[in-house]
C-alpha cells in the first residue's frame, strides 16, 4: 500500500456577493453575455457532474470508454516500452481513473504517479483508492490543467509521461489544444512522452447516439451545469425550461453539446440579468474527431513528434505515442 502524498488546495465556497468574482463566475458571466452564448466544459465536473460523467462512460451509446479501454489493454506491453521504466506517470484530467490501472498493472517500475483534476472530491477518493492498491506513491493535484501549473515539490526528479485519455483533446479548439500540448510539453520535461486519446472521425448516427443516450443520462449531465450556476453563484435558472442536444458540425468535424431554451426566458446571475429567445442556446461543448494525420499534425503543432500509434479492429478510437523532438 502506498503512501498518498497531501496537494490539494483548501477550498472555500464563495458567498453569492463575491460569486461574481470567482474564475467560474467570471467564466459564466462572460460566456452568457457573448453572441452567441457558451460556457467553459471544464466546469461540467463538480462532484455531481463527475459521477455523472462515470455513468456516461458506461453506456451502451458511449463507445470511446470500452474501445480506449480495449485499445490500453490488448497493447498493454507495447505501450509499456513506449512510457519506459522509471518513469513517472502524470495524467491530466484524472477522473476516476479507471483506466490508469490498467498502465499501472503494466508498470509496476513507475516512480510515482500524479493525477490532476478539477474536481477535489472526485480527485480525492479515486488517488486513495489506487494508493490501497498498488505500491506506486500516489501525488495527486487538484488543478485547472487548461491553465498553465506547475507539479507539487514531492513528484521526484527524471523522466515523465504524460497521459491524457478519453479524447478529452477534443474538447479544446483547434488552437487552443496545440497551446494545451505545448504547455505538457514544458510541464513534462525535455525527456518526456505523451500518451494521448483521441477519438476518430466515424458516421454521423453513432456519434449523436453516443451523446444524446436514450437514457437521458447525458442530458442530466450537461443540465447540470445550469444547476451548479445555481448552487454556487446564486443563478435562478429553471432547468425545465431548457432542453439538451447534440449536433454534429460537419465541416469543424465536431459534436456539440448546446442547452436550449425551451420559451422566451430572463435568468439572473450574480445580481447579472440574461435574456433568452425561444430556441437560443447555450454552447456547452465541443468534441473535436480527428483522423489519424490530422492528429498527427495537430501533436507536430503543439511541439511533438508522432512516434507511436493504436486503432481498435472497427477504427472507432486512437491512441497516440508522442516524444519530445
Amino acid at each position: 500500500m502506498s503512501e498518498i502524498v497531501r496537494s490539494f488546495a483548501p477550498q472555500v465556497a464563495a458567498s453569492e456577493e463575491h460569486a461574481a468574482g470567482t474564475d467560474f463566475g467570471r467564466s459564466v458571466i462572460a460566456g452568457l453575455a457573448a453572441a452567441p452564448k457558451t460556457l467553459e466544459s471544464k466546469y461540467f465536473y463538480d462532484a455531481r457532474g463527475s459521477r455523472l460523467f462515470d455513468r456516461i462512460t458506461g453506456l451502451a451509446e458511449y463507445y470511446p470508454t470500452r474501445a480506449e479501454t480495449a485499445l490500453l489493454t490488448a497493447h498493454a506491453e507495447a505501450i509499456a516500452r513506449f512510457v519506459g521504466p522509471q518513469a513517472t506517470l502524470v495524467e491530466f484530467g484524472s477522473g476516476a481513473s479507471v483506466k490508469t490501472r490498467i498502465l499501472l498493472d503494466a508498470l509496476p517500475e513507475l516512480r510515482s504517479y500524479v493525477p490532476i483534476d478539477i474536481s477535489g472530491e472526485h480527485l480525492k477518493a479515486a488517488a486513495a483508492g489506487l494508493a490501497a492498491d498498488y505500491p506506486t506513491p500516489v501525488i495527486p493535484l487538484h488543478a485547472d490543467y487548461t491553465s498553465a501549473i506547475t507539479l507539487p515539490p514531492a513528484v521526484p526528479q527524471g523522466r515523465r509521461v504524460g497521459f491524457f485519455p478519453g479524447s478529452t483533446i477534443g474538447n479544446f479548439e483547434p488552437a487552443a489544444a496545440a497551446a494545451f500540448l505545448e504547455r505538457a510539453r514544458r510541464l513534462l520535461g525535455p525527456d518526456a512522452r505523451f500518451l494521448v486519446g483521441a477519438d476518430l472521425q466515424k458516421d454521423e448516427e453513432r456519434l449523436l447516439a453516443a451523446y444524446d443516450d436514450a437514457g437521458g443520462v447525458t442530458a442530466a449531465f450537461n443540465l447540470n451545469l445550469l444547476h451548479r450556476i445555481n448552487r454556487e453563484l446564486g443563478g435562478d435558472f429553471d432547468l425545465a425550461g431548457f432542453g439538451h442536444e447534440a449536433r454534429y458540425n460537419a465541416i469543424e468535424a465536431r459534436i456539440e453539446m448546446h442547452l436550449v431554451s425551451r420559451r422566451r426566458q430572463q435568468v439572473s446571475i450574480a445580481r447579472r440579468r440574461f435574456d433568452f429567445a425561444e430556441g437560443e442556446s447555450i454552447h456547452t461543448e465541443n468534441s473535436y474527431k480527428y483522423t489519424g494525420e490530422s492528429f498527427a499534425a495537430l501533436a507536430r503543432r503543439g511541439g511533438w513528434r508522432p512516434l507511436a500509434q493504436w486503432r481498435d479492429p472497427d477504427g472507432l478510437f486512437s491512441l497516440h505515442g508522442l516524444a519530445v523532438p
